[in-house]
Parts: C-alpha cells; structure tokens; sequence
C-alpha cells in the first residue's frame, strides 16, 4: 500500500470514462502541476477499469500524487490507491474506513449541503468537496452551490474541494472564499493540450 499524505491545496484532476491514451493524459494533468487524480469511470467494464486504475495507482506512486478513486471502496483496496470518494448513494465512510485503513484518504460529495458537510467531518472524512459552482459539461443538472457555503465549511477544519464548471477564468473567487481545491474534469481532460490546461488553474494556487 502507497500511501500519501493529502495535499494542502492546489488543483484536484478527476478523469472522465473511456479514453485510449488515458495514462497519457493523466502523466501530463500531473506534469502540469495536478496535485491529486481521482479516477472516475461509471462504467461497468471491471477488467478495463481494474486495469486502468492499476496502470494510474502505479503512475501517481512514481509521480508522489495521490490517486483517489470514484465510488468504488473495492477496486481501491485492489490497487493500492490513496484513497476514495464517496457520493450520496455509495458505501459509507465507516465501511470505507474499515475496508481501506486508517491511513486511507477518503473524501465526501457534499453537493450544496452544509448539514451532509457537517455529519460527513464528523464521520472522519478527510476532505469535503462541494458543487456545483458553475454549469458544470459534466454534470448539467447539478445542484448549485455558494461562495457563502465554502465560507460557513471553514470551520469543519478539513480540506475543501470546489467542484462544478470551474475554469480558470472563475476560480479565483473559490479560492477566495476559501476552497483549498479546484477540482476539474472536463476543464482539464477536453484540453486538446492537457498539460497547459492544467498549468492554469495550478497557477493559481501560486499567487
């Protein structure tokens, strides 16, 4: 089991289904200065996904990343990812915490919920993330969440994930309120230049 720590902030690059040149894109999501990769592919093709996910546990351990992996506490163990993140319909963080280890990074859809922020802290998530901020390509139907939400999560203590639409161009303000992470799927994976797309939203982080 590779473990690391979870970063202080930066940009969080999630991967969005099938793609042939996915380790590719992914090396270059992180080269471009990613500071974590969630894998998320809501197919049903577990030899593909096991191997992928295997093929990116073993790329983010040589390039110090944690890799996350979307809804699925099981493949996770599997391939000695970091961690897993848990939407409203998946496993609970107690369940995960027990198949994946104290050390595990386990993060918490919390969509537009201070109350599912507040039970998911208590619960001992170890990032919250929230969204959608911005019409997301992604996710059209999103809920949407505030500045004032990121603000009021504060004071959870724990790190939090802007996620929903967010470029570039929008994300100063989130990480004016306070999130410690802009996560990004389509922002970052639809560049035809992966690299500088993530580029601009880690730069960011350095002002």
């Amino acid at each position: 089991m590779h473990m690391h720590a979870f970063p202080a902030r930066g940009l969080y690059a999630i991967t969005d289904g099938p793609r042939d040149d996915l380790v590719d894109v992914c090396s270059a999501a992180i080269e471009g200065g990613a500071r974590v990769l969630q894998y998320r592919d809501k197919t049903t093709d577990r030899a593909r996904r096991r191997n992928e996910a295997t093929r990116l546990a073993a790329l983010c351990v040589k390039l110090g990343v944690p890799l996350i992996i979307n809804d699925d506490v099981e493949l996770a163990a599997e391939v000695g990812a970091a961690g897993v993140h848990l939407g409203e319909a998946d496993a609970n963080i107690a369940a995960a915490r027990i198949c994946l280890g104290n050390a595990a990074i386990i993060g918490v859809s919390c969509y537009d919920s201070l109350q599912r922020a507040r039970e998911a802290a208590a619960a001992g998530a170890d990032y919250l993330a929230f969204g959608a901020f911005f019409a997301s390509p992604t996710k059209p139907n999103a809920r949407h969440a505030t500045l004032g939400l990121l603000r009021e999560a504060r004071a959870f203590d724990k790190p939090l994930v802007a996620i929903g639409g967010i470029t570039p161009d929008n994300a100063q303000s989130l990480i004016e309120a306070g999130t410690d992470f802009i996560a990004a799927i389509s922002g970052v994976f639809a560049a035809t230049d992966v690299e500088s797309a993530a580029r601009r939203y880690a730069t960011l982080f350095h002002k």
